[in-house]
This record gives C-alpha cells, structure tokens and sequence, in this order.
C-alpha cells in the first residue's frame, strides 16, 4: 500500500504548519499491522519527507517527527508493512488521543519542535 497519496500529500500542503494551534487536526493515520504502534500525522515536509504528529505504542506516547522512508521501510511478520488506516477522517488530536490534556499537548509540541530544529541546524 501506498502510505502518501498525491491527494494526501495534497491535503497536508493545504492545510501546513499547525505550530500554533493547540489542537491540530491529524491528517492520517499510519499503523503496524501486527503491533501496538500507531502515527497520527498531523504536518509533512514534502522537501525532506517527514511527518510531525503524534505517536503511540512505541516506548514512550509522545509529539515528534517521523520519517515517510522509514515507515516504508518497516517489515513486519508474513510480508506485512506500516499501513495507512484508509477508514480514518480528519479530526482534531483532542478526539483522536482524548487522554492527551491541552497543557501537556503543548509542552509535548514544544519540546519536540525544538528538537527538530536542534536536528535541522545540525545537518546544515
């Protein structure tokens, strides 16, 4: 399966940063099949393929970016790979995360755009 489809792609250059907003509408929704780990995409960087949003079911729930080549690159047992949930609309991450308080939510967001620009001043 394709996880990003041009009309996705699309709709994440429609709608763009969600830097200020503190309940941003997740775009799409990507899954492992046969594990815990789900990515709600809320942003994506056409220019270096890379998602900002919100991920579950790894070691810690949190705010970050994640890479279009690396859920591609994800191989799960009996020829499996990361899918994209094709059933999901758009909502607000309040809905889709309703355990994530609006206070905690921003300071998450914070700190991990930081660190994403930590990242980028050092491949510079």
């Amino acid at each position: 399966m394709k996880l990003l489809s041009p009309e996705l792609q699309q709709r994440f250059q429609e709608v763009g940063s969600q830097a200020g907003n503190p309940d941003p509408q997740v775009i799409a929704k990507f899954f492992d099949p046969v594990g815990s780990a789900t990515w709600y995409a809320t942003e994506y960087d056409q220019e270096c393929r890379v998602f900002f949003g919100y991920v579950t079911g790894l070691h810690e729930d949190e705010w970050g970016s994640f890479s279009l080549d690396e859920l591609e690159s994800i191989k799960r047992p009996f020829g499996l790979t990361i899918e994209r949930d094709l059933y999901f609309d758009e909502k607000p991450i309040s809905e889709v995360v309703p355990s994530l308080r609006p206070e905690i939510r921003e300071a998450q967001i914070r700190i991990a755009r930081r660190e994403v620009g930590k990242d980028q001043e050092l491949e510079r």
